[in-house]
Order: structure tokens, then C-alpha cells, then sequence
């Protein structure tokens, strides 16, 4: 499957996925008619949850950029819903780059790793408030790392790190199969993961 086969429609992204409470959750690519949902996630994220997650802003500005920018470039753009009150409601929202940013490819070869664009991959994932703890990222990511074994992808690496002090995180990406490969300063100290898949 191409890279833009990927990026555009559901293709392998969408699956259904049950919460520890029996909660029924949809997983798919975002659609450019996703604006008022992606806008109402981002406003909804707490302040810490916003300090800890980055590729874009979180306004409604922000979501009209995403939506309208959606097949532009190499990131599949997943989100989870569930519905509520007859529409979807957007719990969570992550992104694959199929290859990696300038940014890590520097990092890792100050570390001694190499990143490939064909065969590396770099993820942000972001899970609303309510559902942290829940078990939707666990699947969320199972998924993605099987779909991306199925693609021919290696390895995947955090897009632009995990905090050191986001210690829920460290503990999420350890217990994927994420291993600590450096460590880097921005106006806080960031650990560098990989995942071999």
C-alpha cells in the first residue's frame, strides 16, 4: 500500500475497540468535516495535558489549519469517538508521520541511530482528560503498531520526545515496548523513546 493510500481515507486505520467499561469506541482517520469536533477536543484538553503534547495549537484556528491541511502531507491523523447525544464525539487524537522530522533524525544520530523515512515512523498521541487510564491509548497504539508491521515499518520513535516528568507517559511508552535511547533540554529536560516493532 502507497504511502498516499495511507493518508487518505480509512483504509487499515479504522477499528472498533471496547473500553474496560464496555464502552463502545471508534477508531479512524480524521475527515475534513471533523472541524467543530476536533476544535471542541482541543478546547476541552486540560492546561496539563496541553503542556504535555505539542504538534499544534489547541483552538478551533487550529483544528480549521488540521482539517483543511488533511492529505497534504505524510501524517495519518487518527482520532477515537464515541457517540454522544447522536453525534461523534472525538476522545482522542494522534498522529503518524510515516518517515521522521528533521528534529529527531538530528537528535538520534547524536546518539548513534540512524532513522530511516522508509522504514521509521514518529508518533503523538493525546487522549481526552475523561479517558486517560482507560485503555484507549494502550489499543489505540496496539493498533497502530500492527498496522504499521503490516506496511513495513520497523521502528517507531516519540514526536518530540515524553517530558521527564511526565511520568504517566514514561510509564505508557515502557510499558508499549518503548525503550529510552537519549535525553534532550528544550525549557525542560525530554527523554528520546524507540519501539522496534
Amino acid at each position: 500500500m502507497t504511502r498516499e493510500n495511507l493518508c487518505a481515507g480509512d483504509g487499515p486505520w479504522a477499528v472498533d475497540h471496547l473500553l474496560n467499561t464496555g464502552q463502545r469506541v471508534s477508531v479512524r482517520p480524521l475527515r475534513s468535516d471533523d472541524v467543530s469536533r476536533l476544535g471542541d477536543y482541543l478546547l476541552s484538553l486540560s492546561e496539563e495535558t496541553r503542556r504535555r503534547w505539542s504538534p499544534h495549537g489547541f483552538d478551533r484556528d487550529a483544528a480549521v489549519a488540521v482539517c483543511n491541511g488533511l492529505g497534504s502531507d505524510d501524517v495519518v491523523r487518527l482520532v477515537a469517538t464515541t457517540s454522544a447525544d447522536g453525534d461523534d464525539q472525538i476522545i482522542a487524537y494522534l498522529l503518524v508521520k510515516l518517515g521522521v522530522r528533521e528534529r529527531e533524525s538530528v537528535r538520534y544520530a547524536a546518539y548513534g541511530i540512524a532513522l530511516d523515512n522508509d522504514f521509521d515512523c514518529t508518533f503523538a498521541p493525546s487522549v481526552a482528560d475523561a479517558y486517560q487510564n482507560s485503555g484507549l491509548g494502550s489499543r489505540m497504539l496496539q493498533h497502530v503498531k500492527s498496522v504499521l508491521r503490516c506496511i513495513g515499518r520497523e521502528r517507531v520513535v516519540l514526536w518530540g520526545g515524553v517530558q521527564e516528568t511526565n511520568l504517566r507517559g514514561i510509564h505508557f511508552y515502557t510499558k508499549a515496548g518503548f525503550v529510552k535511547v537519549g535525553e534532550f533540554y528544550t525549557d525542560k529536560n525530554n527523554w528520546d523513546m524507540l519501539v522496534e516493532l
